[in-house]
């Protein structure tokens, strides 16, 4: 099974800038659809971004549309979001997830998971 672990996460200024990564081991994540997904105190989990097996495809959630970007380094085996023009309504803690490519897109339900990372942004 893959394991992945998060970093990047911090104190931001509102307007600022943050790149969170995922860092994965036990697999190569060419097998895997990759997502983040956030969590802020008190709130359900939020989905954030999702990228296929290849990293030809991405896909937004509306509200961080434009401003955050996700991309994969397979040979490195890690998944990044670069996320820019942070708002306070961006504070949560951020989560790493994969799913099987078998699937044929990203299944929630059978997703692996990370620890989290928190971000917090200031205004």
């Amino acid at each position: 099974q893959v394991q992945l672990v998060e970093s990047g996460g911090g104190l931001v200024q509102a307007g600022g800038s943050l790149r969170l990564s995922c860092a994965a081991s036990g697999r190569t994540i060419s097998n895997y659809y990759m997502a983040w997904f956030r969590q802020a105190p008190g709130k359900e989990r939020e989905f954030v971004a999702t990228i296929n097996w290849s990293g030809d495809t991405t896909n937004y959630a509306d509200s961080v549309k434009g401003r955050f970007t996700l991309s994969r380094d397979n040979a490195k085996n890690t998944l990044y979001l670069q996320m820019n023009n942070l708002k306070p309504e961006d504070t949560a803690i951020y989560y790493c997830a994969a799913s099987s490519r078998l699937f044929g897109r990203f299944k929630i339900d059978a997703a692996t998971w990370g620890q989290g990372t928190q971000v917090t942004v200031s205004s």
